[in-house]
């Protein structure tokens, strides 16, 4: 596997990544579903992922990045399996909407696995590591790789920026709401 290839790669982890983030983004601005407090975590968890993720699109790929993006994916597995966990129970309720059958936690800690999976995978590849010069015919193919790779960094960077506005108008800088029902910065806003 070379570089470039490694890198477009990443560009697609990073459009999967990003998806996941405009999915519960749209959950909840559309749908009036708040982020509890672990929920954000997770996705604190997706954008760590999505940053190792950029720095292979950015910089090419190095071990040191997919740990980035395994550390991140294990760390918000965790806050994942930690809210599966509270809703486990039968009788004791769940928190948000379900799809195809499970919550937005249970996803995401199956999301994080395949992850962490991935990226194993990915480091398996020790060409894609190597310095060396590739060819002046594949110039046209690198520079697509990377314009989509930047456009998918761009992306992650700009939904980054929309989940941290939201947590600091929802939060209000402070400690979030274990059960969110407005955005303590904008009081009496109407919920869809």
């Amino acid at each position: 596997m070379t570089a470039s290839l490694a890198r477009a790669l990443n560009g697609f982890g990073l459009l999967a990544v990003s998806l996941i983030l405009v999915i519960a983004f749209a959950d909840q601005i559309v749908l009036g579903e708040l982020p509890c407090p672990l929920c954000i975590l997770q996705r604190v968890g997706f954008v760590g992922a999505a940053f190792g993720l950029a720095l292979n699109v950015k910089f090419g790929p190095r071990p040191s990045h997919y740990a980035v993006v395994m550390i991140s994916a294990f760390i918000g597995a965790m806050v994942s399996l930690r809210q599966t966990l509270l809703h486990i129970v039968p009788g004791t309720g769940t928190y948000g909407s379900a799809i195809m059958g499970m919550h937005f936690y249970t996803w995401a800690l199956v999301i994080y696995c395949l992850i962490i999976l991935g990226c194993a995978a990915m480091l398996l590849f020790d060409r894609q590591f190597l310095a060396t010069g590739e060819a002046a015919s594949d110039w046209s193919q690198r520079s697509r790789a990377a314009t989509f790779g930047m456009a998918m960094v761009a992306l992650a960077a700009l939904l980054t920026l929309g989940n941290g506005i939201s947590t600091v108008l929802e939060c209000a800088g402070g400690l979030c709401p274990d059960n969110p029902v407005d955005y303590l910065l904008l009081p009496g806003s109407p919920r869809p």
